[in-house]
């Protein structure tokens, strides 16, 4: 991995900080993606220093703004020559439903549009790139998820539970049909059951309650920390063997079917038109048509 660049979403703590320390373990140029500045900064100059000649820094980004999110995308293309890793791992838990400020529901919006958003807007660099590759953490709940063409904001009816599963599902349907899309590009598209890993995804919950964080408190020493989580990861952004596999669901660096629906070609491609339509603003036009 050594001077290889590799852009990390979600990464001043848990599953994305332990990925963005173990490529620059690698030798990779590593830049984080956060929403906190001082979170960020703290898990930057940690990395510093557990990390000989570690080269680490942060770009800022609020997905919860399709604006914020295209914006540090074009700043990255500016900035840096190549893209070899694109790691869309961010993520957030809401027990009530909020909306962005573009009117899509909250989860929907950070764990999966926004990564939509910034994949093809960073399209042209990742081209450029190849062979390179794009990794998205998702999670079981995908087999248990829907997407609700007619209600994709759960305006209807919102669970905690129901947006994460459609957040999940979608980010399946999405990696399968990139991998359709680049197939002859060197680009590959793979996806990533990190596990049962104990994070901090209930703090940044404005609605959670006490009793649901203590009883996550109480879960966590049964849980997984999170460089076990970032094993399977850097597994999937570093092996020669992964080269030119794509369209793949890997948990424990195994690739495994996911769920029967999550095959359906016709469901994710409505799925990326629906997708291309909520996030095609003057500011944020998508790259792979």
């Amino acid at each position: 991995m050594k001077s290889k660049v590799c852009l990390v979403t979600g990464a001043s703590s848990g599953i994305g900080k332990s990925v963005a320390a173990g490529l620059a373990a690698m030798g990779a140029q590593v830049v984080m993606v956060s929403r906190d500045a001082d979170r960020a900064e703290r898990a930057r100059q940690e990395i510093i220093a557990s990390v000989r000649n570690a080269k680490v820094e942060v770009v800022l980004v609020d997905f919860a703004s399709q604006q914020a999110v295209a914006e540090a995308a074009d700043h990255f293309n500016n900035k840096f020559p190549r893209l070899d890793v694109l790691i869309n791992n961010a993520g957030a838990h809401f027990s009530r439903r909020h909306e962005t400020t573009e009117g899509v529901e909250m989860t929907f919006a950070i764990n999966y549009l926004a990564h939509f958003l910034l994949t093809n807007r960073l399209a042209d660099l990742l081209r450029k790139s190849a062979p390179c590759r794009v990794i998205n953490v998702t999670g079981e709940y995908h087999r248990k998820g829907k997407i609700h063409f007619g209600d994709l904001n759960l305006k209807n009816s919102y669970s905690a539970s129901k947006a994460t599963c459609q957040a999940q599902l979608a980010r399946v349907l999405f990696t399968y049909e990139l991998a359709r899309r680049t197939q002859t590009t060197g680009i590959t598209a793979n996806c990533v059951h990190p596990g049962a890993i104990a994070t901090r995804i209930l703090d940044n919950d404005p609605d959670a309650s006490i009793f649901k964080k203590l009883l996550y408190k109480l879960a966590m020493p049964a849980l997984d920390p999170p460089e076990k989580a970032a094993e399977t990861i850097l597994y999937l952004a570093s092996a020669p063997e992964l080269e030119n596999v794509t369209g793949r669901y890997f948990i424990n660096k195994s690739a495994v079917r996911s769920s029967e629906k999550s095959y359906h070609a016709e469901l994710a491609l409505r799925l990326w038109h629906v997708s291309r339509q909520l996030t095609s603003h003057d500011h944020a036009e998508p790259c792979f048509v």
